[in-house]
């Protein structure tokens, strides 16, 4: 059985067939799944999907692309959120340096406020990080502190991998692990160690191969855990297994689906 880390279950690219796709991977053994906020309206809807699917669990946050609109009251109201029974961990929140939607200086006051939230929820992170290593690094380097959360669809190499890992952080990895051309992806996800690995689509976003190019959905988590465990030379079995037993460690999950 498999965990799904990281979707995007409440976006409009599953309002036709949502509950189908959410079918489609129960059956296809994905365990339980994990629906991502990535601001107000879209951490409200992720918990709403929580009440129909008893093994569905939201968090709740601001992305780093609508760090503009991330402002003292709607963090408030997330706050409240926060507190939802089935509400998991703070996030999608970080760093996104390559499209910038929202500019460098709003991202980076946004996630410093939302780790302080985070630490006073008593709540893992879940952290977004494109063409930033650098500065990610310098505000986690700062708090001088051993974090609990993640680094959701891991761009970086293996050395920066393990600097997080040492900061107590696990590296999950998508769909991208499967594409011929993500070297330090493979050399990352072949390497680090085993309970600090997790598994996710970031769908509707990032479909691993043979679905490239199309929507991704929970069920293809799949391919990215046989592709990980062909590269860390390991049953697939073995694979699944840590991986759904470190996603349930890290976000408190039940024992039990």
């Amino acid at each position: 059985m498999l965990i799904d880390s990281h979707a995007h279950l409440d976006m409009e690219d599953f309002d036709v067939d949502r509950d189908l796709v959410i079918r489609r991977a129960r059956l296809g053994g994905v365990e339980r799944i994990v629906t991502i906020g990535i601001d107000l309206a879209s951490s409200m809807k992720a918990i709403e999907i929580t009440r129909k699917y008893e093994f569905i669990y939201a968090t709740v946050g601001y992305h780093p692309h609508n760090a503009n609109e991330a402002d003292a009251r709607d963090l408030e109201k997330l706050r409240d959120l926060a507190s939802e029974p089935k509400v998991v961990a703070w996030g999608e929140i970080g760093l996104d340096f390559f499209r910038r939607h929202s500019s460098p200086d709003k991202q980076v006051k946004a996630f410093d406020r939302q780790l302080d939230i985070a630490f006073e929820q008593d709540l893992p992170v879940i952290i977004h990080d494109r063409d930033a290593h650098t500065e990610l690094l310098r505000i986690l380097k700062k708090r001088k502190r051993l974090y609990r959360g993640v680094i959701h669809c891991f761009s970086g190499n293996y050395d920066l991998a393990m600097a997080l890992v040492e900061m107590g952080f696990c590296i999950s990895f998508p769909g991208t692990v499967t594409y011929k051309n993500a070297v330090d992806t493979h050399t990352a996800a072949s390497r680090i160690p085993l309970e600090r690995l997790l598994v996710e689509t970031d769908c509707p976003y990032l479909s691993p191969v043979p679905h490239r190019g199309k929507r991704n959905e929970p069920l293809y988590v799949k391919h990215t855990a046989v592709k990980i465990a062909q590269l860390r030379q390991m049953e697939f079995d073995q694979l699944a297994e840590a991986t759904s037993a470190n996603t349930i460690r890290l976000f408190n999950l039940p024992d039990k689906a």
